[in-house]
């Protein structure tokens, strides 16, 4: 996947990771960006402990996959800064 990509499905997936936690209001761009492209990268980890393939490229199911990284990366900053 290209650089591109990864930044359009990382801002994708941030900004409706960061809707679905009620973080939005505090997260600009950037951060969505970072967040969703942290959040691809444990999306991947944790559907392919599972036996499925993380991030293939920039379709549904790589967001989808993103989408749950970053739901998981928020929820963990949240618990660590209490």
């Amino acid at each position: 996947m290209g650089l591109l990509s990864w930044i359009i499905v990382g801002a994708l997936a941030g900004w409706l990771a960061s809707k679905i936690m009620g973080t939005d209001a505090h997260m600009g761009a950037i951060a969505n960006i970072v967040v969703g492209i942290i959040g691809a990268f444990i999306g991947g980890f944790i559907v392919g402990l599972l036996g499925g393939t993380g991030v293939t490229g920039f379709n549904l199911w790589s967001i989808l996959v993103a989408l749950l990284g970053s739901v998981v990366f928020i929820w963990v900053v949240r618990k660590i800064r209490g």
